[in-house]
């Protein structure tokens, strides 16, 4: 207990702020004698309300650093952390554009992708699918071209002109991605596609060391190869044959481990939870829920699916509250505050507060978007774990009194980033009400306090600037008050006798 109340005086003494570094109202606070004790003794109430709440309102910076350089690295480091967290990644179980994006605008009339959305794929294609020997092949000569074609009929006939030529693995993943209209056409498609991409590759493979050119050639050889048994293996999901699609994307995994970029471990879990085989899903967060490894919402959740399934079953919020968690139920509610913490849009999602629509191409990890993608697959997992939700309902919301204020410093995660509502407004279509981060309410009795405070000090300079006007006023306001006790006391004074009410006055 000794050791716990020193670290959280050395937390309070490294959150307290240099007067000079403070913006003019929090100066004015830290000029009292009472407050600067607070560096020899601790931090006083006065200066704990000051910092944790007047700063976000007075527009002050959170400079505990002891020099100016400091500072700056410090700002430039928060700057590159925010840029690197709102870096746009693709979506692991992204739809396919013809066989379920575009059904939708035909049954809906609504366009499900924004341009910006679709934009970021079309370099995503330019990146995977091209390099700058394409021109050595006519038929990839042409498939550069479509990849960089906006409309998607252009598109489409570019790819059966290159098939024309040869049979080009690129052409059909265009035509699987964009003409089929059902799964089982885009897989057809995919399978004449895996065997166009072998023999790329295995060609590409051998001469990958005699240049540069032929080393790229191969590393898109690569990529093409990947892509298309990766979506051959959804195709599989899809259609319902599960273990098939768990054994092509573990093959998949086994061939190019090195290849994380593509995510396939997250259509690995989601496949595995639909075989309800959660000891393998246990397996594959052990290696890929690692603090080294970057996190996302199939991660977090998962892990605190798979805690809160040991215990949902039996949860009752009352019998919780008279006996206390167990070790067992603390474990899983920590789990949830943890997932809530890195994502917070998910639980509306999940216990079908927000209505969910298509997942986007591209997804902004810790915002809306994600939170989309996760809920629009896993949904049915948590619904088929008994208690599961109810567990969620019960615990979601106790994740933002852990987190402290200003909700930008964070608690398990890096701060939650600013600029995941923009961002996500540009992937979402405009349709849907973009969800954005909760805000932490401050309490009545700071709000009150900080009321109180700013009254007396009006109420203390009008006096000091207009001391004659503020006693008139100040004996209208209390003649005005009194009013009503003298109309009372008259009334009492003409109804009682007059030696009684001599009587009583004495008394």
């Amino acid at each position: 207990m000794a050791e716990n109340g020193t670290g959280i005086l050395i937390e309070q003494l490294k959150s307290s702020i240099a007067c000079d570094n403070l913006t003019t109202g929090e100066s004015l606070l830290c000029q009292h004698p009472f407050l600067t004790t607070s560096k020899k003794y601790g931090t006083s109430f006065i200066e704990q309300v000051s910092v944790s709440h007047l700063r976000p309102l007075l527009g002050g910076v959170d400079n505990s650093s002891p020099t100016n350089s400091n500072s700056s690295n410090g700002d430039a480091d928060s700057n590159r952390q925010s840029v690197s967290e709102c870096k746009v990644w693709r979506n692991p179980l992204n739809l396919f554009r013809g066989a379920e994006y575009n059904r939708y605008t035909w049954v809906t009339g609504r366009e499900p992708l924004t341009y910006y959305d679709m934009n970021l794929s079309a370099q995503d294609h330019q990146t995977f699918f091209t390099c700058d020997s394409d021109h050595l092949r006519p038929a990839d000569a042409i498939m550069q071209k479509a990849w960089r074609e906006r409309n998607p009929q252009a598109r489409i006939s570019a790819a059966h002109e290159a098939l024309e030529l040869e049979d080009c693995a690129t052409a059909y993943i265009l035509l699987a991605e964009e003409e089929a209209t059902t799964i089982v056409e885009a897989e057809k498609l995919f399978k004449q596609a895996v065997k166009a991409g072998e023999g790329c590759y295995r060609r590409s493979q051998q001469l990958q060391h005699h240049g540069a050119q032929y080393e790229a050639q191969h590393r898109r050889d690569t990529n093409v190869l990947v892509y298309i048994k990766r979506r051959l293996a959804m195709c599989s999901r899809k259609l319902g044959r599960t273990r098939e699609a768990v054994k092509m994307m573990r093959d998949l995994m086994k061939e190019f481990p090195l290849l994380s970029m593509f995510n396939i471990h997250e259509n690995l879990l989601e496949s595995l939870l639909e075989l309800q085989n959660y000891a393998d899903v246990q397996a594959v967060l052990a290696k890929y829920d690692d603090i080294s490894l970057p996190k996302s919402a199939t991660i977090c959740y998962t892990a605190a699916l798979l805690k809160a399934r040991a215990v949902s079953d039996k949860f009752s919020p009352e019998a919780a509250s008279r006996r206390g968690l167990s070790t067992a139920e603390m474990n899983a509610v920590e789990a949830i505050h943890r997932a809530v913490e890195f994502n917070p849009h998910v639980p509306k999602y999940l216990l079908e507060m927000k209505s969910l629509i298509l997942p986007p191409e591209h997804i902004l990890k810790r915002g809306d978007s994600e939170a989309i993608a996760y809920a629009f697959f896993h949904l049915q997992h948590w619904k088929r774990v008994e208690g599961a939700l109810n567990l969620l309902h019960c615990t979601w919301e106790g994740t933002f009194r852990m987190i402290p204020y200003p909700l930008e410093k964070g608690h398990l995660f890096y701060p939650y980033p600013i600029c995941t509502e923009t961002a996500d407004r540009e992937l979402l279509p405009m349709f849907h009400e973009v969800s954005v981060y909760p805000k932490k309410e401050l309490p009545f009795f700071i709000l009150f306090t900080a009321g109180l405070c700013s009254f007396t000090a009006m109420l203390a300079l009008l006096t000091h600037q207009f001391p004659e006007l503020m006693g008139v006023f100040a004996k209208a306001f209390l003649s005005t008050l009194f009013a009503p006790l003298n109309f009372i006391m008259e009334k009492v004074e003409s109804i009682l006798p007059s030696s009684l009410w001599h009587q009583l006055t004495r008394i």
